[in-house]
Formats: structure tokens, C-alpha cells, sequence
């Protein structure tokens, strides 16, 4: 039986939906029901979650037909994006179709893009099953796939019909895939909400179980009002600014950083590892630069560890290396830097005109 926590409603005109956030959703044909109820259906998942959780959404939609995608995001890329075109045409899929991605941020991506461009566009919802899925990429309507010279390089915006958030998903998720959720979520407090960072300053041990890194139901209470926060924040963020011309890039606190660790090595990090190691980037160079206090620094590094999370970049990522990488950044203007930084815990802002020099010597001196 599941039990439907919180709910939320993300308002963008036409394109706006539902953020269900419960337990056992996968398994509630009357949750599921109103956004894919007489359509032509696809379940795109990859082969680690479809092995955990499709049978349990086969029960609910056996009229759905599947595809299975390699795990990792070393196949997030135009060639999978192909092959699922070719699947969806090779099953005489039209415009009707709805996709439901189910899987963590690599299958919403993918999943996104194809719903995107097929055809010219048509529906999917998203199943997220990684936290770091359910706390951010699900949310906000970004789609994509990486580029060898780049992450996320290319893609659409396009909005979900839905997004349906099953907390007991989390029972199965490894516990380096957990921290790397964490991430996201700390992120948000940087950002927006300077209490939800002191909140998971002094819940962090009892969400982790005392660092056995596990979700555990004891704490159900807690981890539903940390998802929920999470996707409230990002939530009203993508109201305010749907495609990134101005108050969604504050999101990317810390991603300018990680986008080119993830690429320099290899995606060995995991992109919330990649996160945490930018967010302590973007804390340090605020510092540095003199808009943030040092305590502020110390706080960010505390926290990230205490999730179990890297706060130094790995060796592959020298400054060079960095800075070529950073320059194809999205969020650039023509011949300008442009960086999220901190003010302090709860504020961040655009820095629209980062001289390469300063990057240069910071990174140089932090490698």
C-alpha cells in the first residue's frame, strides 16, 4: 500500500505538473493512473534498476513496452539516444506515446532528450529512483546527453508531465550513490535556505544512520521533508526563470567545477562527488575573493564530509585542464567567465565577468 507524503505543483503556464512524493508509488496504479491512463506507453530504464524495480511496474502497466539501456554515464550519449530512436520507430511508436523514465539522472537525461526530439516532441514522466534524481534532476525540464570535449552539451529543455518520487527506492541504493544525492540537496541550503543548511547540519548523522549510509524508515519522516525541501527549492528557482537566462543559474553553484572534474576524469566521480568537490571550489574562491567568511568555508567542508562526500578534486584535474574545460561552460557570454559564488550560507549570486587570470592562479594554487 503506499502513502503519498507531500505533493507539489511546479506553475509554468501550460507546462506545468505534479512532484508526487511518497512510498510504494511504483506500485499504485491509481498514483500512476491519471498521467499515462490510454496512451501508448515505454518504460526506459537501465539494466541495474530494471532489474530491482520493473517488474513492480510491469504489475500496474502490462500494456507497457520496455527498453533496457547499458548503466553509466559513459552511455549517456548521442549513439544510446539513436538506438532508443530506432527502438521507438522499430515498435511503431507515434506522437501518443508517453516514455517513463526509470532510473537516476542518466536515464531521466536520455529519456528527456528522445521525449524532446521524437517525432517533434511527445510526453514522458519521470520515476527517479537515485536521490540525486528525485532532489534534482527530475525537476526543471533539462534533457541531454555529454559530448567526449563536454557534459550535458547537447539537449533540450522539456518538461515532464509528471514527476513520481518513490522513496522506497532509496532501500537499494548503494551507499556512495546516496552521498552523491546529498550533494544536491546540501547545495540547495548553500544557495537558498540558510535553516535547511543548519537542519542538515544537525540531522546528517541520523539520516545516514550513524554513517552506515543507508535510508533508513526510521527516519522516514525526515528524508520525506529532505527530498520535499529539495524540490521546493528548486521548484520555485525554475518558475522564476525556466530556461537559464537569469535566477536558474544559480542552481549550478558549484557545477561550473564539477562539469569539468567529471569530464577530466572520466566520470570515475559521480557527478554529486563531482558537486561536492565544486561547491568547496566555489566556497573557497568566494572566500578568497572576499565575499564569504572563512567559518563559512570550514562549514561547507564539515558537511560534505560528514555525508561521505570527496571535498578535493582528483589529481587528473590540473588547473589547465580545468580551464579548458570550464571555458565551454554553458552559462558563458562570449569571452567571459561566468560563476556562481557565495555570498554566505543561504545566498548565492552570478558572476558574470570572472577574469581568466584570477581562475588561473586559484585553481593553480589549489590543485
Amino acid at each position: 500500500m503506499s502513502e503519498r507524503i507531500k505533493s507539489l505543483q511546479l506553475h509554468l503556464g501550460e507546462h506545468s505538473y505534479k512532484i508526487e512524493i511518497g512510498c510504494g508509488l511504483l506500485s499504485d496504479s491509481s498514483c500512476l493512473a491519471g498521467f499515462l491512463q490510454g496512451r501508448p506507453l515505454v518504460i526506459l530504464s537501465d539494466e541495474t534498476v530494471a532489474s530491482l524495480y520493473l517488474p513492480r511496474l510491469q504489475k500496474i502497466l502490462s500494456r507497457a513496452q520496455t527498453i533496457t539501456l547499458p548503466s553509466g554515464e559513459q552511455h549517456k550519449t548521442l549513439e544510446t539516444f539513436a538506438d532508443i530512436i530506432g527502438q521507438l520507430l522499430s515498435k511503431n511508436m507515434g506522437r501518443q506515446t508517453i516514455l517513463c523514465a526509470l532510473g537516476g539522472g542518466v536515464v531521466g537525461d536520455i529519456t528527456g532528450f528522445v521525449a524532446a526530439c521524437y517525432q517533434r516532441g511527445i510526453d514522458f514522466v519521470q520515476l527517479p529512483t537515485t536521490l540525486l534524481a528525485q532532489v534534482d534532476s527530475s525537476v526543471g525540464g533539462k534533457t541531454g546527453v555529454n559530448h567526449r570535449l563536454g557534459k550535458n552539451m547537447i539537449g533540450a529543455f522539456h518538461q515532464p508531465r509528471a514527476v513520481i518520487i518513490d522513496l522506497e527506492t532509496l532501500e537499494t541504493l548503494p551507499p556512495r550513490e546516496l552521498s552523491a544525492g546529498l550533494a544536491e540537496v546540501i547545495k540547495y541550503g548553500l544557495i537558498e535556505d540558510a535553516d535547511f543548511f543548519v537542519w542538515l547540519e544537525e540531522n546528517i548523522a541520523s539520516l545516514l544512520q550513524k554513517n552506515n549510509h543507508r535510508f533508513s524508515r526510521q527516519n522516514y519522516d525526515a528524508w520525506a521533508y529532505m527530498v520535499h525541501r529539495s524540490c521546493a527549492i528548486k521548484a520555485a528557482i525554475v518558475e522564476q526563470d525556466e530556461k537559464e537566462s537569469g535566477a536558474r543559474m544559480l542552481l549550478n553553484l558549484g557545477h561550473s567545477f564539477a562539469h569539468a572534474i567529471e569530464t577530466a576524469s572520466n566520470y570515475d566521480y559521480l557527478h554529486g562527488e563531482a558537486v561536492a568537490c565544486g561547491l568547496v571550489l566555489a566556497t573557497q574562491l568566494s572566500t578568497q575573493l572576499g565575499y564569504t567568511d572563512p567559518s563559512q568555508l570550514q562549514r561547507v567542508r564539515q558537511l560534505l564530509q560528514a555525508a561521505g562526500l570527496p571535498i578535493k578534486r582528483p589529481p587528473s584535474c590540473c588547473a589547465d585542464v580545468m580551464l579548458e574545460l570550464m571555458a565551454r561552460d554553458k552559462k558563458n557570454r562570449p569571452g567571459r567567465q561566468t560563476l556562481v559564488l557565495l555570498k554566505t550560507i543561504g545566498e548565492a549570486f552570478v558572476e558574470p565577468d570572472m577574469q581568466r587570470k584570477v581562475l588561473a592562479t586559484f585553481l593553480s594554487q589549489t590543485d
